[in-house]
Order: structure tokens, then sequence, then C-alpha cells
């Protein structure tokens, strides 16, 4: 006969360590967008994107390095 026991108070820290590091890099990836991800989520080409609201003084962008970053909640 095998016999399996089970520490509940482990598995459920090990859960809990998973699901918060899920959840941080959730958070990362929602605060800001970069290029690919801003064509991605409007579903546009990055001409029309340029066309129609980049160069626009209120659209939110920052730049770092080379590259455009947008932040999510307010593009």
């Amino acid at each position: 006969m095998i016999e399996i026991k089970i520490d509940r108070d482990e598995i459920k820290s090990l859960i809990e360590q998973e699901m918060k590091k899920a959840l941080e890099e959730t958070d990362n990836e929602l605060l800001f967008w970069d290029s690919k991800e801003l064509k991605r989520r409007t579903c546009m080409g990055w001409n029309t994107i340029l066309d129609q609201f980049f160069h626009d003084p209120d659209f939110p962008k920052y730049k770092k390095g080379g590259k455009w970053y947008y932040p999510a909640e307010e593009t």
C-alpha cells in the first residue's frame, strides 16, 4: 500500500507565492505598453498611429533610451 501525506500549509504557501508572482508580472505588463503592444492593443498599424494620435501633445508617451513607452491606463 502506498501512503501519501500532504502538508496543506506548505501547499497553500507555494500557491500563494506563485499567485503573487503571476499578479506582479501582470501588473508590470499592464503599467506600460511598448510600440508593439500598442499596435496589438489598438489593432492599428504604426503609420495609422503616427498619423492619428502619436504626435498629439495630449497623447501620453515616454521615451527611455531609444524605445517609446505608453502608460496603459491613459492610453
